[in-house]
């Protein structure tokens, strides 16, 4: 179903995944690539390593990556443990991925700790609406469910404040909504070693 059913999403976001993503250089690290639709927007050249955890998820991206073009090593893993020296990794991203996160806050130092000094966490990820509105009374409702029924996703999730609180030198986060119900709130940005 995530490998077939997220075409109307990406369409509305592509422009910002070209953004972030285009100009990257150096070894990246994804975490939760899912089944691969980050992948063509990597310029050539670049080493790519995925961290996914879901095995059914492995043949989309290996048939993604050869599409693509990419120097590409997948890894069955998460966020919170990446099996990498410190200070190695010049660039790690994320995308939708923070929602299922089990532990935020220590998947944002598992994060910090590999990434090179000046190395940068490259994110867009659907959070929580504001207070008091009405999306997020419907994410709180549908929380419970769409844990167990979405891979982990918590749709409520402030994940624009683990990052701000996660040490960084330096984050840029802008807020937007794509036009969808319910997971509309997102946020997009660069935190830099």
């Amino acid at each position: 179903m995530m490998a077939n059913c997220t075409a109307r999403h990406e369409r509305t976001i592509a422009r910002r995944k070209r953004e972030l993503l285009g100009g990257l250089t150096g070894t990246i690290v994804e975490i939760g690539p899912g089944a691969g639709a980050n992948l063509p927007y990597y310029p050539r050249g670049v080493r790519w390593i995925g961290i996914e955890p879901n095995p059914h998820m492995h043949p989309y991206l290996e048939r993604a990556a050869r599409v693509a073009g990419l120097d590409a090593e997948l890894r069955e893993g998460y966020a919170g443990h990446l099996d990498f020296a410190d200070g190695s990794v010049d660039t790690i991203v994320s995308t939708l991925v923070f929602c299922s996160v089990q532990n935020v806050a220590g998947s944002l130092t598992e994060i910090r700790r590999v990434l090179k000094p000046g190395g940068t966490f490259v994110f867009l990820e659907h959070v929580a609406a504001a207070e008091d509105s009405g999306t997020r009374l419907w994410q709180q409702r549908i929380a419970p469910f769409s844990a167990f029924f979405a891979d982990g996703c918590h749709p409520d999730r402030e994940t624009w404040k683990a990052i701000e609180a996660a040490g960084f030198s330096d984050v840029c986060i802008e807020h937007f909504r794509v036009p969808l119900p319910v997971i509309g709130p997102h946020i997009a940005g660069v935190a830099t070693k």
